[in-house]
């Protein structure tokens, strides 16, 4: 049931109830009390007059009887005045309501000797008439006066009263329940109802919803209630997220060093293993280039081989440097010199194909906490990577300090690498260069040197067209802490 149902059927309608009740009974104390006073006036006027008409119906009486009846209409309301005699008769009367009783009745009234009123209703009249026995000095009863008093004042109303009354108590009664029907409709339920939208939304998973504040001041309250707790919500799903995030990114650097851990162990076994074989495969070619019985395509063939022997070495190199713990020496370094000398190791590769390298740096250049060895390595490598790629006219290298870290962005203008790509450029092995022109290990190299710094590495599609990596390094131990 309805709130505002409950509070009509167990408050209002109760309290109407009682005071239709209470209404009804006032109403009908008062039209009691007033034909009690009727009565009393009539039947006290019928017993004054009774004294006065005694001496005048009496055969010796000088009295005129019609003096004596004629005094009876300066009462108030006293519309008709009759003497009958002992048989009923009508002696002398003025006024209306000679007929109201017949000769039975009157004569009923003398073997009674005593006053009788009552209401009777004669040719669409209603009276009040009261008759009493007219008595000499000696106590015989010569006849009986009646007196009849028009009912025309507030006792022919009281009725009409007690009906208008209900009437327009139950017309206000409704005015009064329609207004607390719709004031509850428009200043209760209404608002109420708009905070149980956002809540069922909110239910069905929108958390950007928030409730109205206006109002009733108690709805204000609510409502400012209801949207800090969706505010704290909204916090803790986003401190929830992002610690989700921080922990699957803690667990994917995770997985990715215990990878980089085995193939460090594997890298050194195979290293063990095959280390002696290229050693000596390596020393016979070299020992049979330097005859002179061979040819020239002999020795082209020797140094293929030896070619191919050093990049074996180096690949296990490599994949030894991934799977080692390193303890990095920092010092503080300007990052406009270590990017300077990256450009210069890769000058030879970057003029050959007219590829031109912009360099945007803050001003004043900012420093940071680094080995500049790797973070030299680093960029060389990122750089060589855009150098090497199809139909690249451009590379932009630029920096930017944000509290206590710094963030470096290496783009070019390539054919970038796909998306699908993304999330494992990193993987070792994982090249998208031809058979035998790349190990796959340079970016893997990369990313463990950022990560020994404290710091983060990304890869991103450039504005510039083609691929770019995102650096942020640390400026401080306690930033990279």
């Amino acid at each position: 049931m309805r709130l505002r149902n409950l509070i009509i059927l167990t408050v209002i309608v109760p309290l109407f109830v009682i005071l239709v009740v209470f209404s009804l009974v006032a109403i009908k104390s008062l039209e009691d009390n007033v034909r009690s006073k009727l009565q009393t006036e009539v039947e006290i006027i019928t017993r004054t007059l009774s004294s006065s008409l005694s001496y005048a119906v009496t055969p010796d009486s000088n009295t005129p009887l019609e003096e004596a009846l004629q005094s009876a209409f300066s009462f108030h309301r006293i519309y008709g005045a009759y003497v009958f005699d002992t048989e009923g008769r009508d002696i002398y009367g003025l006024g209306l309501g000679k007929d109201i009783f017949s000769r039975e009745e009157i004569q009923q009234i003398i073997e009674r000797d005593d006053l009788y009123s009552n209401y009777r209703q004669h040719d669409g009249w209603n009276y009040y008439s009261a008759l009493t026995p007219l008595r000499s000095q000696d106590g015989t009863v010569y006849g009986v006066l009646q007196v009849n008093r028009l009912n025309t004042g507030i006792e022919n109303y009281t009725g009409f009263i007690s009906v208008v009354a209900v009437l327009v108590f139950v017309i206000g009664a409704a005015g009064i329940v329609f207004s607390i029907w719709w004031g509850f409709r428009r200043h209760i339920e209404r608002p109420l109802n708009r905070l149980l939208h956002v809540m069922q939304l909110v239910e069905k998973g929108d958390r950007s919803q928030r409730a109205t504040e206006d109002g009733p001041i108690e709805y204000r309250h609510l409502a400012s209630g209801l949207n800090g707790m969706l505010d704290a919500m909204a916090e803790k799903d986003q401190e929830i997220e992002n610690r989700q995030r921080r922990e699957i990114e803690l667990e994917k650097r995770l997985r990715k060093s215990k990878k980089l851990a085995e193939l460090g162990v594997l890298a050194a076994g195979v290293a063990h293993e095959i280390g002696a074989p290229l050693t000596v495969i390596n020393g016979q070619a070299q020992r049979l280039a330097r005859r002179d019985v061979i040819g020239d395509d002999e020795r082209a063939r020797l140094g293929r081989i030896r070619g191919e022997v050093e990049r074996i070495v180096e690949i296990v190199r490599q994949l030894m440097e991934l799977g080692r713990q390193h303890n990095v020496e920092k010092g503080e370094l300007a990052l406009d010199q270590l990017i300077m000398n990256a450009r210069d190791l890769v000058e030879d590769e970057l003029e050959p194909r007219n590829i031109r390298l912009d360099i945007e740096l803050p001003s004043p250049t900012p420093n940071l906490l680094a080995n500049g060895q790797q973070i030299v390595q680093v960029l060389t490598n990122l750089l060589r990577n855009a150098a090497q790629a199809p139909e690249v006219s451009r590379v932009r290298v630029r920096a930017q300090q944000q509290d206590h870290e710094i963030i470096l962005w290496v783009e070019d203008d390539g054919p970038g690498i796909p998306s699908s790509h993304h999330h494992k450029v990193f993987d070792p092995f994982f090249t998208t260069k031809p058979v035998g022109q790349g190990s796959g290990l340079g970016l893997s190299m990369v990313h463990r040197i950022i990560n020994d710094h404290g710091g983060t590495i990304g890869v991103f599609d450039s504005a510039l067209g083609g691929a770019g990596f995102e650096i942020t390094l640390p400026t401080s131990e306690t930033a990279s802490a």
